[in-house]
């Protein structure tokens, strides 16, 4: 595997080199306030070219993906961009890919520091069929405005337009409640317990790996655990870092994910909890008094059994 190569923006006046598991791009430019405001009025663009980039070429590519991932390729159309997962056997989630077909191959960006894993998976599943994995994070780079996409990486280097750190592309995808793979995910992570199911899931596709586990969960509607938005206690300097133990009375429910600075909404972490905490609930994130905010995160799908007894009681309040 290529070396994803460090960003050209990083020798922009003012930019701060972003941390891992951001390394080699920019974490802010000098405002990260004012970039998160920019940023969320459409006005500025965030670097991300530290994102490893995967390219997927050959006629069997889109019925290949489709046996291997979570989501329907099959009838992929060129252009439009999807989400996907690798599973394990038991149903964990592995990888996370954004998608797009360009009608010759498919461009797929990962989290850093697992396209090397991820392609030693596609290969291994490659057998006799017509595709071919390469990575192009030379030629390619991710960038948001807010939303990802994909652009020739020298287009990049030419941007002259408004830019945004990563802290402010964090800030705005934990106010949005969006998980980030290996932040606000671990091992046991079930696609269920983070939204995944209804972004990166196609539920009536044939089988893949770890299918038997995503459809169990689903019927039976009670995934182990739940993401939530935390509203941390601000008049505390320190943030929570990713994995620390989220406590309620004296108990473990669950861990922390990414916590960040929000320039409307003040500190915020997402966190990994047990399905049985409320929302509201008072605990603690780390040493940091937190609060679960009142709104789900995400709505689950409804089970094939919970749909079927709400629409029983549906029926029996209007008779």
């Amino acid at each position: 595997m290529n070396a994803v190569p460090a960003s050209a923006l990083l020798s922009r006046p003012g930019a701060v080199p972003a941390d891992a598991p951001d390394a080699g791009v920019a974490a802010h430019y000098g405002d990260p306030y004012a970039e998160q405001r920019s940023l969320e009025r459409g006005l500025a663009r965030v670097d991300l070219s530290h994102r490893p980039v995967l390219r997927i070429a050959g006629p069997d590519r889109l019925t290949w993906l489709h046996s291997l991932l979570t989501q329907s390729l099959t009838d992929l159309q060129p252009g439009r961009e999807t989400q996907a997962l690798v599973l394990s056997p038991h149903g964990h989630v592995e990888h996370h890919l954004h998608l797009v077909d360009d009608g010759e191959a498919v461009l797929a960006h990962v989290e850093p520091g697992t396209a090397d894993a991820l392609v030693a998976f596609l290969r291994r599943m490659q057998f006799l069929l017509r595709v071919d994995v390469t990575d192009v994070s030379e030629t390619w780079a991710v960038v948001a405005d807010p939303g990802l996409r994909l652009v020739p990486r020298e287009e990049l280097a030419a941007y002259d337009g408004v830019l945004a750190g990563t802290a402010a592309h964090e800030a705005l995808r934990v106010a949005a409640r969006t998980p980030r793979l290996g932040l606000d995910t671990d091992h046991r992570t079930l696609p269920h317990e983070v939204g995944w199911l209804s972004t990166a899931v196609h539920l009536d596709k044939g089988c893949y790996r770890g299918q038997e586990t995503v459809a169990r969960v689903h019927n039976l509607g009670r995934p182990p655990r739940r993401l939530v938005l935390l509203h941390l206690d601000g008049s505390d300097s320190e943030l929570p870092a990713t994995g620390d133990d989220v406590v309620l009375d004296g108990r473990t429910v669950g861990r922390v994910g990414t916590a960040v600075r929000h320039h409307e909404l003040g500190p915020l972490a997402l966190a990994l909890v047990k399905r049985t905490v409320t929302d509201g609930a008072e605990l603690l994130a780390g040493p940091v008094p937190a609060r679960v905010d009142d709104e789900p995160a995400f709505a689950l799908p409804a089970s094939p059994a919970r749909a079927a007894a709400a629409a029983r009681e549906s029926l029996l309040r209007h008779r």
